[in-house]
Order: C-alpha cells, then structure tokens, then sequence
C-alpha cells in the first residue's frame, strides 16, 4: 500500500513541475471530464468521457472522449473526474479547438479514494497542453502508471 501512494506522490510532483508546451502559452480555461466504471487490463485500458471545457471569459463547450491509457494497469475503479488546466497559444479559444489526440505521461493509485496526474499535450495542430496536472479523483482498488492518449471530440 505505501508504494501505491508513492508512486501517486512521485506522478503528482513530477506533473506540478512540467512547462506547457509552447512558452508562449497562456492559461485559456479549465477542462473537466467525468467518467464510469473502469477495469484495468493489466497493460492497459480505456475510458469513456463526458467533459466540459469552460473559458476564462465565461464560455462553456461540451466534449466527448476516451482515455486510452498502455502500461501497468491493474484494479477497477469507478466515477472517475479528471480536472485539466487548459494552455493554448491565446486565452481566447473558440468552440472546437480542443478537438484532437493528446498523449503524455500517467499515473494514479487509488486503495478507496484515490489521487492520479496525467500531463498531456496535443490538440489543434500540437498547439494545446492540458496541464500540469489532471486533478484525478476516483474510488476503488487500481494501480496505473504508463502513457496515455485523451482523444477529444
């Protein structure tokens, strides 16, 4: 058990510290996504999303997606949220933007309640960062370290 918390420890300090991907980005809004019940597969697994990405200025945009995660997945959670700070390359992003493949680094541990970090970059052109750290909360027994990809639509 004190490993699982370690290496949900080390995710989260490693993705606090990560650059956004272009330096000139700016901060455009927050990006939050739910999902249900998930099964680790053990070198791998998949996540169905509903999210919702609101503006600094006030504007919402709904999504769907899947989160595809390769690498050591092991338990079954359920009612995972997922809590992005969303980079671009101008705080004023239109509807769509989003859409797009975005891969980086994961990890999460849970044992009941349960933490994860996954630093993502991909989107319109390379152009977004989902960033530095996906607030990841979820109940259940699971262990996943690995690289993920979040395809938005």
């Amino acid at each position: 058990m004190r490993k699982i918390w370690l290496t949900a420890i080390a995710c989260a300090v490693t993705a606090a510290f990560a650059v956004p991907a272009e330096a000139r980005t700016v901060r455009a809004g927050t990006l939050n996504c739910t999902s249900g019940t998930t099964v680790g597969l053990l070198v791998g697994s998949r996540q169905n999303l509903r999210c919702v990405f609101r503006t600094n200025y006030g504007h919402q945009y709904s999504y769907t997606g899947s989160v595809t995660r390769i690498g050591l997945d092991i338990g079954i959670t359920t009612g995972s949220r997922f809590v992005w700070a969303v980079f671009a390359p101008s705080s004023r992003v239109s509807q769509g933007v989003l859409r797009g493949n975005y891969v980086g680094a994961s990890g999460s541990a849970s044992l009941g309640p349960g933490v994860g970090a996954n630093v993502l970059v991909g989107g319109s052109n390379q152009t977004i960062s989902l960033q530095p750290l996906s607030v990841e909360g979820r109940t259940g027994v699971n262990l996943a370290v690995g690289v993920a990809n979040l395809a938005l639509r």
